[in-house]
């Protein structure tokens, strides 16, 4: 029986079992050189290990090249010998494409997507701005939502009942109501001067618009905001719906605006009511009492930690929420899927609880370290690597960790509090946890039959109207005794030249009949009042995917997909269109190529 081949690299790669008993018989070339080859090559190995121990520099995208390639040298086995230097001695081309093809068939084996491809996903880690995961040091994590995904019905819907408990002893009329968390999706913005829900455009346009709960024609939002722009910044009049936690307060919301047509009244008391909800622990205690009714954990992303944190990567807990609920909920999603007897606090680097976020990343508040299993607390001024602490702020972890700026990632479901504010004021790299990024995926498969029609009637009517505006120009000429030059109405006669246009007008009235209903089901698979999360209209994107581009270095809808990723990645961003790029799609479609137009995904 054949020697089994163990190698070092099996630390690093995963090999199929079947491999290494099945011996040399079975196992690929590649494997087999790296076990047999010995001599110079782990000097050599050693020494391009040591070239990386010096101060890190940018690559030809721009990205910090901190971490680049380097391994401990117990972990490199002699990976070439005088075959591999010859290999390595042929043109780059040459050795690159052969090597992509090892790279592939071995992915393949394993069952690994190939980088491109993973991205064609709903579990997908999508990349709006290049990140090398090598040069990160640090990864920082929110919880609710983001490391805990609540079942939104029962958490968001005891939420309500809250409120509307509140409402009811503050006398407002709340009897008959009941949630409904169909009515709004996150990224809609509340307009409380007009008591109206809106979605915007990333240019800020209202696209479409609810008042009450009644759906306002395209009408009536031209007539309201045909002069305005969704303005985040003015708070007292707009407000985003930025996470999960909005669902509750916008239904609560809108529902009360039908009963009182008094937006920023019922804004107010609204407010007011799921603030005491939260404030007095009522929802939280709940929660805490049986979590099994509120939370969906998820088995794989504790491992997708282990990964990170094994890879050397430092590991943050940072959550508004306190000590206690903090603990047992993290006990509850994480213990039980941690090897070895771990405890959710071995994960971690540092804890942070009660960080009063986005204060947080903005300024510094007193530090106090948990001492015990009860909560108890003394003041400290710097943090220590394992440390509990609750309070403080980003500057004094990054001062404790000597780790600053671009080295750390941050990981959060709010655009604000988490993403957009760690950015502005210290530079940390980003990344947005949506979990309705699985639902859209899925509802933008099922309608590319509908959006392909859809896209055919209003190039039809493209074609169709510049034909008819071609005719309507001749007539003006004519009109005024100038010569109606335009080729399409060289060979007309005045009265052949009034019935095209005529029928033409019939035409693309026509098509806009057709056109305007299948317009507004766009994204019904979604959501049957506001369409797609990310889109505005059947073209743009919505105001929230402007924010989560603006913002998120990377957006993925759960965290434990970078299991199926490694923590080495590399996420390189797609290529952005510009309405000039128009060009390749026009010669793609002359030549018989696949018109990119034609990908709605």
């Amino acid at each position: 029986m054949a020697t089994p081949l163990i190698s070092p690299l099996a630390t690093i790669i995963p090999i199929p079992r079947r491999w290494v008993d099945g011996g040399a018989s079975i196992s690929p070339p590649w494997l087999r050189r790296m076990v047999a080859v010995r001599g110079s090559a782990a000097d050599a190995s050693a020494s391009a290990n040591n070239k990386t121990k010096k101060k890190y520099e940018v690559d030809y995208l721009g990205q910090s090249t901190k971490g680049d390639f380097s391994l401990p040298s117990d972990l490199l086995p002699p990976f070439f010998g005088t075959d591999g230097r010859d290999t390595l001695e042929r043109p780059i081309e040459e050795v690159a494409r052969l090597e992509t093809e090892e790279a592939e068939n071995l992915l393949q084996e394993l069952g690994i997507p190939v980088p491109f491809s993973a991205r064609h996903s709903p579990r997908g880690i999508f990349c709006s701005r290049t990140l090398n995961l090598r040069s990160i040091s640090a990864i920082g994590y929110d919880m609710d939502y983001t490391l805990m995904h609540y079942n939104v019905m029962a958490w968001e819907g005891r939420a309500y009942d809250y409120c509307m408990d509140n409402l009811r002893n503050m006398g407002f009329p709340v009897s008959g109501l009941k949630f409904d968390p169909n009515l709004v999706i996150r990224g809609l913005v509340i307009d409380k001067e007009n008591g109206n829900l809106v979605k915007a455009d990333r240019f800020g346009y209202v696209q479409r618009a609810m008042h009450g709960t009644e759906m306002l024609s395209n009408r009536a939002v031209s007539e309201i905001y045909g002069r305005e722009l969704v303005d985040l910044r003015k708070e007292s009049r707009w407000e985003f719906l930025n996470t999960f936690f909005s669902v509750s307060e916008a239904v609560a919301y809108m529902q009360m605006v039908d009963r009182l047509d008094e937006g920023a009244v019922v804004a107010e008391a609204v407010g007011k009511a799921l603030f005491r909800a939260h404030v007095e622990g009522q929802l939280k205690s709940e929660i805490m009492s049986r979590p099994e009714l509120f939370v969906e954990p998820d088995p794989e992303l504790p491992l997708a930690l282990l990964d990170q944190k094994e890879a050397g990567k430092k590991l943050l807990l940072i959550t508004n929420s306190d000590y206690h609920y903090t603990d047992k909920m993290m006990q509850h999603s994480f213990n039980k899927f941690l090897p070895n007897d771990m405890g959710w606090r071995d994960l971690f680097d540092m804890v942070i609880v009660s960080a009063r976020k986005p204060e947080f990343f903005q300024m510094s508040h007193p530090m106090y370290e948990v001492v015990t299993g009860e909560g108890l607390m003394r003041p400290c001024f710097k943090a220590r690597t394992g440390g509990l602490y609750s309070g403080g702020s980003a500057q004094m972890i990054e001062n404790s960790l000597n780790i600053h700026g671009a080295e750390i990632l941050y990981v959060g479901d709010h655009i604000y509090t988490d993403v957009s504010q760690s950015k502005v004021h210290l530079r940390w790299r980003t990344a947005l946890i949506c979990r309705e990024l699985e639902k859209e995926y899925g509802a933008l498969i099922q309608s590319r039959s509908h959006r392909a029609t859809l896209i055919e009637l209003i190039n039809q009517k493209e074609v169709i109207g510049d034909h008819f505006n071609q005719l309507r120009l001749a007539l003006q000429r004519r009109m005024k005794d100038r010569p109606a030059r335009t080729l399409a109405a060289t060979n007309m006669d005045d009265e052949e030249l009034t019935e095209s246009i005529q029928k033409l007008l019939i035409v693309m009235q026509r098509l806009d009949q057709k056109i305007a209903p299948l317009l507004e089901a766009d994204g019904e698979l979604f959501n049957q009042r506001w369409g797609f999360l990310s889109r505005a209209g059947l073209w743009d994107k919505s105001h929230l995917m402007r924010q989560i581009e603006k913002y998120a270095d990377i957006y993925t809808s759960r965290v434990s997909n970078f299991l199926h990723y490694t923590p080495f990645m590399y996420f390189r961003s797609q290529e952005q269109t510009l309405a000039h790029d128009s060009y390749s799609n026009y010669h793609s479609r002359l030549n018989g190529s696949p018109d990119e137009e034609s990908t709605y995904l």
